[in-house]
């Protein structure tokens, strides 16, 4: 959601969808609660957007679901990312473009990128 306003300045025309996924904490695997995208996928360019690529565990899932609707040209944009998770994201869907600001170095033993930026909602939704 973060992200989401500064896209629509970008691309004004866009139609939205969102997948909302949580992090196990101790699996570091996706969960997913909500997912409402728009019906046909199949000849749209998806923007995928998540403010960390870090285990790529959520990135991949989301892909995966954006492809059961059809998607196939997805782009993952965020702002910052880690060698795992891309290596992560593209040892399932390695057709699908990252675009990031930013490649730090490593993940901790919680999963979180290093340096990194902490959580990015708790960050934005003032809640850590």
């Amino acid at each position: 959601l973060g992200m989401l306003e500064g896209m629509l300045r970008v691309l004004p025309e866009a139609s939205v969808g969102h997948i909302g996924l949580y992090r196990d904490e101790e699996t570091l695997r996706p969960v997913s609660y909500f997912c409402r995208l728009p019906v046909n996928l199949s000849e749209a360019q998806v923007v995928l957007v998540d403010p960390m690529l870090a285990t790529g565990y959520s990135a991949r899932e989301a892909a995966s679901m954006l492809k059961a609707r059809g998607a196939k040209r997805i782009q993952f944009i965020c702002l910052v990312a880690c060698p795992p998770g891309i290596e992560q994201l593209h040892s399932v869907h390695p057709d699908v473009t990252i675009v990031t600001a930013a490649i730090d170095p490593e993940l901790n033993k919680f999963g979180f990128i290093v340096p990194g930026l902490g959580d990015a909602g708790d960050r934005y939704f003032g809640t850590g």
